[in-house]
Protein backbone atom coordinates (compact mmCIF):
# COMPACT_ATOMS: atom_id res chain seq x y z
CA UNK A 1 0.00 0.00 0.00
CA UNK A 2 1.38 3.40 -0.96
CA UNK A 3 2.08 6.14 1.56
CA UNK A 4 -0.54 8.39 -0.04
CA UNK A 5 -3.16 5.68 0.46
CA UNK A 6 -2.03 4.76 3.96
CA UNK A 7 -2.01 8.29 5.41
CA UNK A 8 -5.74 9.08 5.10
CA UNK A 9 -6.69 5.69 6.57
CA UNK A 10 -4.54 6.24 9.66
CA UNK A 11 -5.65 9.86 9.96
CA UNK A 12 -9.33 8.88 9.86
CA UNK A 13 -8.87 6.12 12.43
CA UNK A 14 -6.99 8.39 14.83
CA UNK A 15 -9.60 11.13 14.52
CA UNK A 16 -12.47 8.68 14.99
CA UNK A 17 -10.98 6.99 18.05
CA UNK A 18 -11.68 8.34 21.51
CA UNK A 19 -8.44 6.82 22.79
CA UNK A 20 -4.82 6.78 21.56
CA UNK A 21 -4.12 3.94 19.13
CA UNK A 22 -0.99 1.80 19.29
CA UNK A 23 0.83 0.44 16.25
CA UNK A 24 -0.70 -2.98 16.96
CA UNK A 25 -4.19 -1.48 16.95
CA UNK A 26 -3.51 0.44 13.75
CA UNK A 27 -2.33 -2.78 12.11
CA UNK A 28 -5.72 -4.34 12.83
CA UNK A 29 -7.33 -1.86 10.45
CA UNK A 30 -6.03 -3.92 7.55
CA UNK A 31 -6.65 -7.42 6.26
CA UNK A 32 -3.68 -9.79 6.22
CA UNK A 33 -2.98 -9.43 2.51
CA UNK A 34 -2.91 -5.62 2.66
CA UNK A 35 -1.38 -5.08 6.11
CA UNK A 36 1.52 -2.58 5.98
CA UNK A 37 4.83 -3.22 7.70
CA UNK A 38 5.87 -1.47 10.90
CA UNK A 39 8.25 0.62 8.83
CA UNK A 40 5.46 1.75 6.51
CA UNK A 41 3.21 2.60 9.45
CA UNK A 42 5.98 4.57 11.13
CA UNK A 43 6.70 6.51 7.96
CA UNK A 44 3.03 7.31 7.47
CA UNK A 45 2.70 8.53 11.06
CA UNK A 46 5.80 10.69 10.69
CA UNK A 47 4.33 12.18 7.52
CA UNK A 48 1.03 12.90 9.26
CA UNK A 49 2.88 14.59 12.11
CA UNK A 50 4.80 16.73 9.63
CA UNK A 51 1.53 17.67 7.92
CA UNK A 52 0.40 19.27 11.20
CA UNK A 53 3.10 21.95 11.07
CA UNK A 54 1.48 25.36 11.45
CA UNK A 55 -1.92 23.87 12.31
CA UNK A 56 -3.91 24.01 15.52
CA UNK A 57 -3.60 20.27 16.12
CA UNK A 58 -0.64 17.95 16.37
CA UNK A 59 -0.06 14.22 16.17
CA UNK A 60 1.76 12.98 19.26
CA UNK A 61 2.79 9.65 20.75
CA UNK A 62 1.76 9.10 24.35
CA UNK A 63 1.99 6.04 26.58
CA UNK A 64 -0.99 4.25 25.02
CA UNK A 65 -0.21 5.08 21.40
CA UNK A 66 -0.78 7.90 18.91
CA UNK A 67 -3.44 10.61 18.99
CA UNK A 68 -4.33 13.99 17.58
CA UNK A 69 -4.58 16.76 20.15
CA UNK A 70 -5.04 20.52 20.29
CA UNK A 71 -1.78 22.44 20.45
CA UNK A 72 -1.02 24.08 23.79
CA UNK A 73 -0.84 27.58 22.33
CA UNK A 74 -4.47 27.46 21.13
CA UNK A 75 -5.90 25.28 23.89
CA UNK A 76 -7.29 28.26 25.85
CA UNK A 77 -9.48 29.25 22.90
CA UNK A 78 -10.80 25.77 22.25
CA UNK A 79 -11.84 25.26 25.87
CA UNK A 80 -14.39 28.07 25.45
CA UNK A 81 -16.48 25.67 23.38
CA UNK A 82 -17.30 23.72 26.52
CA UNK A 83 -19.86 25.11 28.92
CA UNK A 84 -18.49 23.09 31.84
CA UNK A 85 -15.56 24.74 33.58
CA UNK A 86 -12.36 22.77 34.09
CA UNK A 87 -12.24 21.16 37.50
CA UNK A 88 -9.94 22.92 39.93
CA UNK A 89 -7.64 20.91 42.15
CA UNK A 90 -6.13 21.92 45.44
CA UNK A 91 -2.46 22.77 45.84
CA UNK A 92 -2.16 19.83 48.23
CA UNK A 93 -3.45 17.40 45.59
CA UNK A 94 -1.07 18.70 42.95
CA UNK A 95 1.91 18.53 45.30
CA UNK A 96 0.97 14.96 46.22
CA UNK A 97 0.69 14.00 42.55
CA UNK A 98 4.06 15.61 41.78
CA UNK A 99 5.73 13.70 44.61
CA UNK A 100 4.29 10.40 43.39
CA UNK A 101 5.36 11.15 39.81
CA UNK A 102 8.95 12.02 40.71
CA UNK A 103 9.58 9.70 43.66
CA UNK A 104 7.58 6.60 42.78
CA UNK A 105 7.18 4.11 44.23
CA UNK A 106 6.41 6.10 47.39
CA UNK A 107 4.29 5.53 50.47
CA UNK A 108 1.75 7.91 51.93
CA UNK A 109 3.96 8.32 54.99
CA UNK A 110 6.92 9.33 52.81
CA UNK A 111 4.75 11.90 51.03
CA UNK A 112 3.72 13.30 54.41
CA UNK A 113 7.35 13.44 55.54
CA UNK A 114 8.27 15.62 52.55
CA UNK A 115 5.20 17.87 52.67
CA UNK A 116 5.22 18.14 56.45
CA UNK A 117 1.46 17.65 56.68
CA UNK A 118 -0.98 14.75 56.68
CA UNK A 119 -2.19 13.64 53.24
CA UNK A 120 -5.97 13.43 53.36
CA UNK A 121 -7.67 10.22 52.32
CA UNK A 122 -9.79 12.24 49.87
CA UNK A 123 -6.69 13.36 47.95
CA UNK A 124 -5.54 9.77 47.43
CA UNK A 125 -9.10 8.73 46.56
CA UNK A 126 -9.40 11.52 43.96
CA UNK A 127 -6.09 10.58 42.33
CA UNK A 128 -7.14 6.93 42.19
CA UNK A 129 -10.58 7.80 40.80
CA UNK A 130 -8.95 9.84 38.05
CA UNK A 131 -6.78 6.74 37.45
CA UNK A 132 -3.67 8.89 37.73
CA UNK A 133 -2.13 6.80 40.53
CA UNK A 134 -2.45 3.22 41.74
CA UNK A 135 -1.00 0.90 44.35
CA UNK A 136 2.02 -0.79 42.77
CA UNK A 137 3.19 -2.80 45.77
CA UNK A 138 3.89 -2.62 49.48
CA UNK A 139 6.97 -1.49 51.38
CA UNK A 140 8.65 -4.42 53.16
CA UNK A 141 8.47 -2.83 56.61
CA UNK A 142 6.13 -3.33 59.57
CA UNK A 143 2.58 -2.58 58.50
CA UNK A 144 3.51 -3.06 54.82
CA UNK A 145 2.31 0.40 53.71
CA UNK A 146 1.08 0.73 50.14
CA UNK A 147 3.45 2.03 47.48
CA UNK A 148 1.94 4.46 44.99
CA UNK A 149 2.95 5.02 41.38
CA UNK A 150 1.52 6.77 38.35
CA UNK A 151 -0.48 5.03 35.63
CA UNK A 152 -0.61 4.92 31.85
CA UNK A 153 -3.71 7.14 32.11
CA UNK A 154 -1.60 9.76 33.91
CA UNK A 155 0.95 9.70 31.09
CA UNK A 156 -1.76 9.94 28.43
CA UNK A 157 -3.53 12.83 30.16
CA UNK A 158 -0.40 14.93 30.37
CA UNK A 159 0.81 14.00 26.91
CA UNK A 160 3.80 11.94 28.04
CA UNK A 161 5.21 8.89 26.28
CA UNK A 162 6.93 7.60 29.44
CA UNK A 163 8.22 8.84 32.80
CA UNK A 164 11.48 9.91 31.18
CA UNK A 165 9.40 12.52 29.36
CA UNK A 166 8.62 14.33 32.62
CA UNK A 167 10.24 17.78 32.71
CA UNK A 168 13.22 18.07 35.01
CA UNK A 169 12.74 20.16 38.11
CA UNK A 170 15.19 22.67 36.65
CA UNK A 171 12.71 23.15 33.79
CA UNK A 172 9.71 23.86 35.99
CA UNK A 173 9.60 26.82 38.36
CA UNK A 174 6.09 26.09 39.52
CA UNK A 175 3.77 23.10 39.56
CA UNK A 176 1.53 25.04 37.15
CA UNK A 177 4.23 24.62 34.51
CA UNK A 178 4.05 20.85 34.96
CA UNK A 179 0.26 20.71 34.76
CA UNK A 180 -1.08 23.54 32.59
CA UNK A 181 -4.52 21.93 32.28
CA UNK A 182 -5.09 22.15 36.03
CA UNK A 183 -5.91 25.45 37.69
CA UNK A 184 -4.94 26.52 41.21
CA UNK A 185 -4.27 29.84 43.00
CA UNK A 186 -1.19 31.58 41.64
CA UNK A 187 -0.47 33.26 44.97
CA UNK A 188 0.27 29.94 46.67
CA UNK A 189 4.10 29.63 46.73
CA UNK A 190 5.76 26.35 45.89
CA UNK A 191 7.02 24.67 49.09
CA UNK A 192 10.75 24.56 49.64
CA UNK A 193 10.62 20.77 49.71
CA UNK A 194 9.32 20.66 46.14
CA UNK A 195 11.94 23.14 44.94
CA UNK A 196 14.77 20.84 45.99
CA UNK A 197 15.90 18.64 43.10
CA UNK A 198 17.40 16.07 45.44
CA UNK A 199 14.14 15.74 47.39
CA UNK A 200 12.20 14.83 44.28
CA UNK A 201 14.81 12.73 42.53
CA UNK A 202 13.16 9.55 41.24
CA UNK A 203 13.38 6.68 43.69
CA UNK A 204 15.64 3.82 42.64
CA UNK A 205 14.23 1.31 45.12
CA UNK A 206 12.81 -1.83 43.55
CA UNK A 207 9.05 -2.17 43.80
CA UNK A 208 7.91 -4.82 46.25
Amino acid sequence: MTLDRLKPILEAALLASQQPLSLAQLEQLFLDHERPSHTDLAQALEALAADCAGRGVELVEVASGFRYQVRTEVHVYVTRLWAERSQKYSRALLETLALIAYRQPITRGEIEAVRGVVVSTQIIKTLEEREWVRVVGHRDVPGRPALYGTTRTFLDYFGLKNLDSLPTLAEIRDLESLMPELQFPREAPIPAQLSDDSTLAPSTETRQ
